[in-house]
């Protein structure tokens, strides 16, 4: 895209905005401009960078059915990456017209679709499940072991209701230590295979949560180990005398199993439960009976049932197939609200506003939220939300090579400080949340949570191996170097984005645009070579950005480049185990200067955390995604945008809370509202 034609459209749209009309101003301005300009790389001889082909777009309906098409050409002009780095910016006057006219184009490509993207059905993945048995059988014990529980809490320190994280924890690594797989649970009942985590998304997304043939088989095989445990009694199951305690001699066993079943059957199925329902399976416990079983084998065989059917492994909302956008009903917005903030069934208190019908008010909303929210099972949404934001499940394949980093390992056999790393963002996330404060944070924090390990980890004067295995517990420890703190410079992020041996600056950088403003690069080209060295000794006078040069020579390698090597770049005075570094092994100095969005320049780490933080409302934005992205198991796409925006200014209104942007989250359109496409 060229100068000129750019601060032409711009210049005409303020010259003559009066006489032209808005419905012209597509074919008059907008489409020449695309063809004269920007087709070459987007429709010309094939070429469709970014999947985008402009010359399929010649007419303002065919530009406007694609309302995430508008918000991304709206988002590569806002941020200068249109036009090219070897191209004078736009001056930002024309910048901000050229934006208010393609915004105006978006709002009415989203009032004319007029839908959220639709939620496909979807089951209940791994964790959600265990929650969801564990709440409703009341356990006393876990169902299962979940390695995907990142970590552990060995000291009671999770203690919402107080508003305050103490100074001190323990904790242990579920996935990198044996000790955090060893807790009760019911003997003989195995998981089903994990749920992976969406590409630069979450576990819970419904276009991956399938069910296949043999997958259904394992739910009925694991529902009927689950009553059939050796250990499942009075003694682990709190609902044992609710539900399966023998009945006094000579009661009515339908009237029993009807009066035992409803409360059961309301909650698992998270709704008002119709009476053909109960007496359905009231009919088949009273069948059992007759037919020589004992009342609590019977009923055993009926929860079994329960946790195998569709309507307690579904996530749904119900069907209204009239081609609009619908507000959904309570008891949809209590499951909403416990699946979101507790990964599992509504409780009774939710069901019970439900069905009250009162839920939905505001107040009551805003009360059940801060229920909520003060609840120890917010600690599931700890164990689930940051983890998976942050990619930390990628920590636990990073191997640094152990000739360089020897101290990186300790003790048979070979733990890691991966162990204490993981740990260090997720308390941080977990101080935010039970304490209230600001988002801001997360990218620039004056203390951090510490194990003597990896406070000797950070200590540059600590030399060769660091001891054996010490005890998992952490403290809080203000911060005084601003080099430190936030998550963008933990050294789990920091390890966890290189390679064995080195630094991998397109991987930070990937990491920081996906993660921190939610626009991760599209997947690089197919025939992208390597990096190669001119010479036997090039990593002699080399350093990683002469190196990375080669990639920004390309063409289609450019774009995503100009956006991402100044992001990874920034963070190259860590070395690949988060240690500062001023020189590269070579004697190289490192340099770590840069431009963010091509409007701040940075000379280092502290500069670019300033640098972020004067785009905070875009971090605020950009976190109130992904958490819509969570809440609601699907991607968010640009009919969310403008409730998106809303939630961002509110919460930046209120002190960038985390809260605050949480009780946003399930106010918004999109988390109480459904769209059902129009039955045919």
């Amino acid at each position: 895209m060229n100068q000129s034609p750019v601060i032409f459209l711009a210049v005409f749209l303020t010259v003559n905005a009066q006489s032209v009309e808005k419905k012209n101003s597509f074919d008059n301005l907008i489409k020449p401009l695309f063809q004269e300009n920007c087709t070459k790389c987007h429709g010309e001889e094939g070429k469709v960078k970014g999947k985008l082909n402009l010359l399929e777009l010649n007419t303002l309906p065919k530009f406007q059915e694609d309302s995430d098409r508008i918000e991304k050409i709206m988002i590569a002009i806002k941020d200068g990456e249109m036009p090219p780095e070897d191209e004078s910016p736009i001056p930002e006057l024309e910048k901000k017209l050229i934006l208010k006219e393609l915004e105006s184009i978006l709002k009415k490509s989203i009032l004319k679709n007029n839908s959220f993207a639709r939620t496909p059905i979807r089951r209940m993945n791994r964790f959600q499940y265990a929650n969801a048995v564990k709440d409703l059988l009341n356990l006393r014990v876990e169902v299962y072991p979940l390695p995907e529980r990142m970590m552990r809490d060995r000291s009671n320190y999770f203690r919402p209701e107080t508003g305050k994280m103490p100074d001190k924890m323990t904790v242990s690594s579920r996935p990198l230590g044996k000790s955090g797989l060893i807790e009760p649970r019911l003997a003989g009942v195995a998981p089903f295979p994990q749920d992976l985590r969406a590409e630069n998304g979450f576990d819970n997304r419904g276009d991956h949560l399938s069910l296949s043939p043999f997958l259904m088989e394992s739910f009925l095989n694991l529902a009927g180990s689950i009553v059939q445990s050796t250990n499942f009694n009075n003694k682990t199951c709190g609902s044992w005398n609710a539900l399966f305690e023998q009945p006094k001699e000579g009661s009515d066993i339908l009237i029993v199993s009807r009066e035992r079943l409803y409360p059961f059957l309301s909650r698992a199925f998270r709704r008002h439960i119709e009476e053909n329902v109960v007496e359905r399976y009231a009919g088949y416990v009273e069948a059992l009976v007759s037919s020589g079983k004992s009342f609590t084998d019977a009923m055993k065989e009926t929860v079994s049932a329960v946790l195998a059917s569709p309507r307690f492994l579904y996530l749904y909302d119900r069907q209204a197939g009239n081609g609009s956008i619908e507000k959904i009903d309570d008891y949809e917005l209590a499951s909403r609200l416990s699946f979101f903030l507790w990964g599992s069934l509504p409780d009774e208190i939710l069901l019970e506003s439900a069905k009250r019908g009162d839920l939905s008010d505001p107040a009551i909303l805003n009360q059940q939220v801060n229920r909520m929210l003060k609840d120890r099972r917010i600690k599931r949404f700890c164990d689930s939300f940051p983890s998976q934001w942050l990619q930390l499940d990628r920590i636990i394949s990073s191997v640094p090579d152990v000739k360089k980093y020897p101290d990186f390992y300790y003790a048979p056999p070979n733990y890691r400080t991966t162990m204490d790393m993981m740990m260090e963002p997720l308390l941080l996330f977990e101080n935010i949340l039970i304490e209230d404060r600001s988002i801001l944070e997360l990218i620039d924090s004056n203390y951090s949570f510490r194990s003597t390990r990896l406070a000797k980890w950070y200590d540059p004067e600590v030399k060769g191996r660091l001891g054996g295995p010490t005890t998992m517990q952490f403290q809080r420890v203000a911060l005084k170097d601003r080099r430190q703190g936030g998550v963008i410079t933990s050294a789990a992020i920091l390890t966890m984005t290189s390679g064995p041996e080195e630094t991998k600056p397109i991987t930070r950088g990937a990491w920081i645009a996906g993660v921190i403003f939610n626009d991760p690069p599209e997947p690089p080209p197919a025939d992208v070579p390597p990096l190669v060295s001119e010479g036997p000794d090039d990593l002699e006078k080399k350093t990683f950005r002469e190196r990375f040069a080669q990639h920004r020579e390309r063409a289609d390698c450019a774009g995503c480049h100009v956006k991402l090597d100044p992001l990874g770049f920034a963070l190259e005075n860590f070395d690949a185990v988060g240690r500062w570094r001023d020189h590269y092994e070579n004697g190289q100095v490192v340099d770590s200067s840069g431009k963010l969005f091509r409007k701040y320049e940075f000379s280092g780490i502290i500069d670019f955390k300033d640098a972020i933080l004067k785009e905070k409302d875009r971090f605020a934005r950009a976190l109130a995604a992904h958490l819509l992205s969570f809440a609601l198991g699907r991607e968010v796409t640009a009919a969310d945008s403008q409730d998106l925006d809303l939630v961002a200014k509110i919460t930046a209104e209120r002190n960038y809370s985390l809260r605050t942007m949480i009780h946003e989250i399930t106010r918004s359109k999109p988390f109480q509202s459904k769209f059902i496409p129009r039955n045919n």
